[in-house]
């Protein structure tokens, strides 16, 4: 893998923990420098510091990608970048349609597609200012299958997955590549809980028995494997899942 020149920049949104936070620590290593967005200003700055005591380049701006005025202002301190990696996202709960929480299934599409749709039209020129950018949109395996339960978490991976697919043809023939990576059973510190609002046994639960989930480290490898493909090359869409994991509802627990 050729490292990229130290005076390209890569956005990464939800960089304050697990995919976002590995992706970032990786695409410093690349050569990278590294522009860290969420809305933990402490956890960012935490990390922004420890990659520069590292040696790599690495700034904390604290954002909330679903205020398009602060995108907005945010994407004004550049002129150029070189890569976007669209994170920021999450589920909440994992009721059935019938009993869901509505505000749970607006506050996961806001997330997870406008603010995709935010950042992602604030930095376009930005991207192809660079001419060699890449949009990474970081999708779920629930975005291309449904599941019992999962009907909001599902719709709005779903918006994010057409998002991508849309922006690829609308772009085609611009110097900016649209990849989507959606990966499957991800064992992280906080996306289970999250989503179950922070009852650990029930997060607990989802792992159960699961020799081998897949790490943030696993889903950053393979973003920056992507993304540090030659300029010709577009990995259009990247479906990982752990070896236990066969489909959504498929998977083989040791229990």
């Amino acid at each position: 893998m050729a490292p990229a020149p130290a005076s390209r920049i890569a956005v990464v949104t939800g960089a304050s923990s697990g995919i976002g936070a590995a992706t970032a620590r990786q695409l410093a290593e690349a050569g990278y420098r590294v522009v860290l967005t969420a809305r933990r200003k402490d956890r960012i700055e935490a990390l922004a510091e420890e990659l520069t005591n590292a040696g790599h380049s690495a700034t904390a701006y604290p954002l909330d990608v679903t205020d398009r005025t602060a995108v907005d202002e945010f994407a004004s301190a550049f002129t150029s970048i070189a890569v976007l990696v669209n994170n920021a996202g999450g589920a909440l709960g994992a009721d059935p349609v019938a009993t869901g929480d509505p505000e749970h299934w607006r506050t996961m599409y806001e997330t997870n597609v406008i603010g995709t749709l935010h950042v992602t039209q604030a930095l376009l020129p930005k991207l192809e200012a660079s001419g060699d950018g890449t949009v990474v949109v970081l999708t779920s395996t629930a975005g291309h299958g449904t599941y019992e339960g999962g009907g909001g978490y599902v719709a709005a991976k779903h918006g994010e997955h057409v998002l991508a697919e849309t922006l690829r043809l609308e772009i085609v023939g611009r110097p900016v590549r649209v990849i989507e990576v959606a990966p499957g059973m991800v064992k992280t510190d906080e996306f289970a809980l999250t989503r179950f609002g922070g009852d650990t046994a029930r997060a607990s639960k989802v792992y159960e028995g699961v020799a081998e989930p897949l790490t943030a480290d696993d889903v950053a490898d393979t973003i920056t494997w992507a993304v540090t493909r030659p300029s010709h090359v577009n990995v259009d869409l990247l479906v990982l899942r752990p070896r236990a994991q066969a489909s959504n509802t498929k998977v083989h627990r040791e229990l």
